[in-house]
C-alpha cells in the first residue's frame, strides 16, 4: 500500500535529474521545503518552496554549517505516524509531518581521491547535516521516503504520479541504500584520518567499504556463491574493459589480479601466462611477441586454460599466435583492430584492456585477506627495493648475465606461491617450482620443468623466494647445472649454504629480503 506524500524536504548539492522529481511533487501538491540554494535552483525551473529558515524561523548558522540540525526538522521527518503522542507533538508545535527527504553529500569521497588539499579544506567537506538527516529519514523508513541518489528519482517520480506516494518496499530499498551511503561516507573520513596518522600502519579499528562489480556464476567451485567487491574506484580491476567473451569468474579474476601484478613487475614489453594463480611462464625480450614465445617455451602444458597478461599492445599476428590455445583470458594494455578481428574466431575467450596506468610502477597500499570471519591486513609487496643493495657471498661473482638472470628469476619468484624456485636466464623463465611444502621439492620440479621444455640448465640462475634452511637444495640445482643463485639469506646455516655452493662453483646473491606468497 502506497503512503501518501504531502511535504518533502529537498537539500542537494548535486542537481541532476532533480527538476522532473520536484515538478511531479508540485503536480501533486506536494509542499516543498528546501535549503537556500536548492531553492533558486527550483525557482529557476518554475517550481515554489519554502526555504528551511523561513519555516524553522532560524536563520543558517555559521557560514551555512547549521541549516537542518532543528528540532522542527527532525521530529517532522523522525516522528511514528502511527503513535498518536507523537502526532500530537507534531501539531501542538506546528511542525509539519516530512514524507520525503531528498539529500545528497558534500563531496569529500572524491576531495580525498583527488588529493592535493590541506586538513583544513578537507574537514569542509565533511557533510553533517545531510548525513543526519539520511539517517533520521532511513530509521523511520515505515513513513518516511529517503531519496540519496538521482538514480532514484525516476522510480518515485513514476511512483508518485500514480499513487501519490511510496510503498513501504520501495521505502525500506532506499532506506537501505541511504544506510550504505552513510557507511561508505564515514569510512572515507576514516581512512583519511587513518592516512594522515601516518605512523599508525595498523589502526586499531578500521573499515572497510565495498563496491559490488559483479556477481560471479560460482566460486573456486559451483557449488559455491561468489561476487567480486572493489575496496576502491581506482582499482584496475573496477576499471578494466572486457571487449568479448563469457562473463569473469571467480577464478579468472584470481589469475587475472596474479597475471597483471606479474607483468607489470617485470616491466613494459615484458608478458606472464599464469595457471591456477601460480606462473608458469614470464620472459621480457623487450618486445611482446618474441616476450610471448619466450614465456609459453617455459610450460606449454600449464599454459592450457591459463591467462596471458600482455604489458603492452596486441596486433593481428600476436593474436594469431595467441588464438593456437585454448587460454580463459588475455589481458593487455591495448588491442589494434586486427588483433579483435581475430580474437572473434573464439567467441568464448574473455579480451580485456586495463589502462596504461595499471601498468606501472608498484601496487603499493594494504592487502586485506577475509577467511572465517577473520581480516587479515598486511602493507603490500610492492617494488624490489632490495635489487640495489644486493651482496654476493661466494667466492666467485656472477657474469653480467647470470647476474640478469638473477634479476629475471627475482622477480618472477615473487609471485609464485612458496616454497619456489625459479630458474632463469637474461630474457625469461625456463623452470618453475611452485608452492611446495619442501625447498627440494621445488627445486627438483623446477629443474624436471626445464628438461621437459627442451631447455638447457648449464648457466641458468635459480631464485628461490626465502631462505634455503639446508644445503641440499644448493646442492640439487647444482647438478642441474646451475651456476648462479639468488636468495634472501637468513638461515643458521647460511654458511653451510654459501660454502656448499663454493664447492659447486657457483656464485651466490643474498637480498635480504623475501618474497614469500601464500595469498
Amino acid at each position: 500500500m502506497s503512503r501518501r506524500i504531502r511535504t518533502a524536504l529537498i537539500s542537494v548539492s548535486d542537481k541532476s535529474g532533480l527538476a522532473d522529481l520536484a515538478k511531479a511533487l508540485q503536480e501533486n501538491d506536494v509542499k516543498i521545503l528546501s535549503s537556500s540554494g536548492t531553492r533558486k535552483f527550483l525557482s529557476d525551473n518554475g517550481v515554489d518552496a519554502i526555504e528551511i529558515a523561513e519555516y524553522t524561523d532560524s536563520d543558517e548558522l555559521l557560514g551555512g554549517r547549521v541549516k537542518t540540525l532543528h528540532p522542527k526538522i527532525h521530529a517532522g521527518i523522525l516522528a511514528n505516524r502511527s503513535i498518536d503522542d507523537h502526532n500530537a507533538q507534531l501539531k501542538e508545535r506546528d511542525i509539519l509531518p516530512i514524507d520525503l527527504v531528498v539529500v545528497n553529500l558534500y563531496p569529500f569521497k572524491e576531495k580525498y581521491r583527488e588529493g592535493g588539499l590541506s586538513e583544513e579544506e578537507m574537514v569542509e567537506f565533511i557533510d553533517v547535516g545531510g548525513i543526519t538527516l539520511m539517517r533520521a529519514a532511513a530509521k523511520n523508513f515505515r513513513d518516511v521516503t529517503v531519496l540519496t541518489d538521482p538514480l532514484d528519482y525516476a522510480t518515485v517520480t513514476k511512483e508518485v504520479r500514480a499513487t501519490g506516494g511510496t510503498t513501504v518496499d520501495t521505502r525500506r530499498v532506499l532506506a537501505r541504500k541511504a544506510f550504505t551511503m552513510t557507511s561508505t561516507y564515514d569510512a572515507a573520513i576514516e581512512s583519511y584520518f587513518n592516512e594522515e596518522a601516518g605512523s599508525e600502519k595498523t589502526p586499531l579499528h578500521m573499515s572497510v567499504s565495498l563496491l559490488k562489480v559483479a556477481d560471479l556464476r560460482y566460486g573456486e567451485n559451483p557449488h559455491q556463491f561468489a561476487a567480486a567487491y572493489s575496496t576502491s574506484e581506482d582499482s584496475p580491476m573496477l576499471n578494466l574493459e572486457k571487449h568479448q567473451g563469457k562473463a569473469l569468474s571467480f577464478n579468472n579474476y584470481l589469475d587475472l589480479i596474479g597475471a597483471l601484478g606479474l607483468a607489470r613487475d617485470l616491466g613494459p614489453g615484458s608478458v606472464g601466462i599464469i595457471k591456477h594463480t601460480n606462473p608458469c611462464g614470464a620472459a621480457w625480450c623487450g618486445e611482446v611477441n618474441e616476450s610471448f614465445r619466450r614465456a609459453l617455451a617455459t610450460d606449454r602444458v600449464s599454459a592450457f586454460g591459463g591467462i596471458v597478461a600482455i604489458n603492452g599492445p596486441v596486433g593481428g599476428e600476436m593474436a594469431e599466435e595467441l588464438n593456437q590455445l585454448f587460454l580463459e583470458v588475455v589481458v593487455a594494455r591495448e588491442f589494434s583492430d586486427g588483433a579483435h578481428k581475430v580474437f572473434t574466431k573464439k567467441k568464448n575467450l574473455r579480451v580485456i584492456s586495463i589502462p596504461d596506468v595499471y601498468w606501472i610502477g608498484d601496487s603499493g597500499g594494504r592487502v586485506g585477506l577475509m577467511v572465517e570471519g577473520f581480516f587479515l591486513l598486511q602493507e603490500a609487496d610492492a617494488g624490489f627495493p632490495e635489487l640495489d643493495a644486493l651482496e654476493v657471498v661466494t667466492k666467485r661473482e656472477p657474469t653480467d648475465k647470470e647476474f640478469k638472470a638473477c634479476r629475471m628469476g627475482w622477480k618472477v619468484a615473487k609471485h609464485v606461491k612458496s616454497n619456489s624456485i625459479v630458474i632463469a636466464d637474461e630474457e625469461g623463465t625456463v623452470g618453475i617450482g611452485a608452492g611446495q611444502m619442501s625447498r627440494v621439492d621445488s627445486s627438483q620440479i623446477a629443474t624436471r620443468k626445464a628438461y621437459d621444455a627442451k631447455f638447457s640448465l648449464i648457466g641458468k640462475a635459480a631464485a628461490s623466494d626465502a631462505f634455503f634452511p639446508f644445503a641440499d637444495g644448493v646442492a640439487t640445482l647444482a647438478k642441474a647445472g646451475i651456476t648462479a643463485i639468488i636468495q634472501p639469506g637468513g638461515s643458521i646455516r647460511d654458511q653451510e649454504v654459501i660454502e656448499a655452493a663454493d664447492e659447486a662453483n657457483i656464485s651466490m646473491i643474498f637480498t635480504g629480503r623475501r618474497h614469500f606468497r601464500h595469498l
